[in-house]
């Protein structure tokens, strides 16, 4: 009995959030293994993403897109914080839901990932890098439209050329097929989605910030993840070498130690 007392004691709440067009799926192999250390692990489908059946058109704010993540974290009890993992434009969603809910946020880990400020609205790190990149390099990538005329809002479906060269270069061929399969048409994160007004000091700037450097990222440069932490400085970075823009794939054990060693510290 004791020692099943220590266990739970010692077990640790990680919630991750996908990227864009990605779902829940992108992470089992991280789920997978910090399970095996016996800790609760959710992955999230936001709207319109993996198998979650909200409609993209449906998707008017980042609350909306967000939905399923701040349904999940409402739902958990105030007693025990959580690890909150963003991979990626989910970096905007692990945002709002620190700053609605920080008293059950011990940290957000941001996987090379847009990491917003509080001086900013939440899309000015992305609409940033987004404009920076040459339309070319977008290869087959689909961007789409929908919204209102004088509120007009935009989608990406990412194609197999622009995910075997910018997402997953370094990691195995299988997992590339995996998102091949699965990928599905998302709401880009700009400011017409989420809106003008900045997320809180109180609320999400009060969480401890930790980031990750991909230094393989093809579609986030390692350059201008410093120029993100820079932005908004972090508390502690930490850098992955041979990753590329999913480190759950081509470096998953490397990256469930260092959650592990985050949790220990910030849980």
């Amino acid at each position: 009995m004791q020692k099943l007392k220590m266990t739970m004691d010692n077990q640790k709440r990680f919630v991750l959030v996908h990227g864009t067009c990605h779902g829940a799926w992108s992470w089992y192999r991280v789920k997978t293994q910090l399970e095996a250390e016996g800790h609760c692990v959710t992955a999230v489908d936001l709207a319109a993403s993996g198998i979650n059946m909200t409609r993209v058109e449906e998707i008017q704010t980042l609350k909306d897109y967000s939905k399923p993540l701040l349904d999940i974290m409402d739902s958990f009890p105030s007693d025990k914080k959580t690890i909150l993992v963003a991979h990626s434009v989910g970096g905007v969603p692990a945002a709002l839901a620190a700053d609605i809910f920080p008293c059950k946020t011990a940290a957000i880990v941001f996987l090379t990932s847009s990491m917003p400020d509080t001086k900013n609205p939440p899309a000015y790190v992305v609409e940033k890098l987004v404009a920076r990149i040459l339309r070319g390099e977008f290869l087959d990538a689909v961007f789409g439209s929908y919204g209102t005329p004088d509120r007009p809002l935009e989608t990406r479906l990412l194609g197999p050329w622009f995910l075997a060269e910018k997402f997953y270069q370094l990691s195995p061929i299988e997992d590339l097929e995996l998102a091949k399969m699965l990928v599905r048409v998302n709401p880009l994160v700009t400011t017409n989605l989420t809106g003008t007004r900045n997320f809180t000091e109180k609320g999400y700037g009060s969480i401890p910030r930790i980031y990750i450097i991909c230094e393989e990222d093809n579609i986030i440069p390692k350059e201008y993840q410093h120029w993100i932490i820079r932005n908004f400085p972090a508390k502690e970075v930490i850098k992955i070498k041979d990753a590329d823009h999913m480190p759950m794939n081509s470096k998953p054990q490397e990256l469930c130690a260092r959650l592990l060693e985050i949790a220990d510290i910030y849980a």
